[in-house]
């Protein structure tokens, strides 16, 4: 996300919208909700790595709330996933523009991609000597 201009700025001009429609805000996570997110932090670091090159453009998400498919491309995931540990929550943001869902993973595909490509490293380095 783009730095706001008026962060802490006490004339902020949207400051009389928020109160009209107030952002909750959550606790802090806790220790195991914070390992949780630096560890799917890293899982998608790793996933971006070595999907990236054969096109995924990121992760396909289940919306609970509407019953469709949501498309977030590996920045925005990372982005959305940055907040939640800096702050404990998630800003809102728009759906995909004609996301081209064959460009799309989801999260289970990508993890069992990488568990796979663990599974065969040792293999190759046995194959090569």
């Amino acid at each position: 996300m783009p730095p706001d201009p008026f962060a802490g700025d006490p004339d902020d001009p949207a400051a009389e919208l928020a109160a009209l429609d107030p952002v909750e805000h959550s606790e802090p996570l806790d220790a195991d909700e914070r390992r949780a997110v630096l560890e799917d932090l890293a899982d998608l670091e790793e996933f971006q790595r070595l999907l990236a090159p054969g096109g995924v453009r990121g992760i396909a998400v289940q919306c609970e709330d509407c019953a469709e498919e949501h498309y977030h491309d590996w920045d925005m995931l990372r982005s959305n996933l940055s907040q939640l540990l800096e702050d404990g929550t998630l800003l809102p943001h728009e759906p995909a523009f004609d996301p081209e869902p064959e460009h799309y993973a989801t999260w289970e595909y990508c993890r069992g991609y990488a568990d796979a490509v663990r599974a065969l490293r040792p293999r190759r380095a046995r194959w090569i000597r």
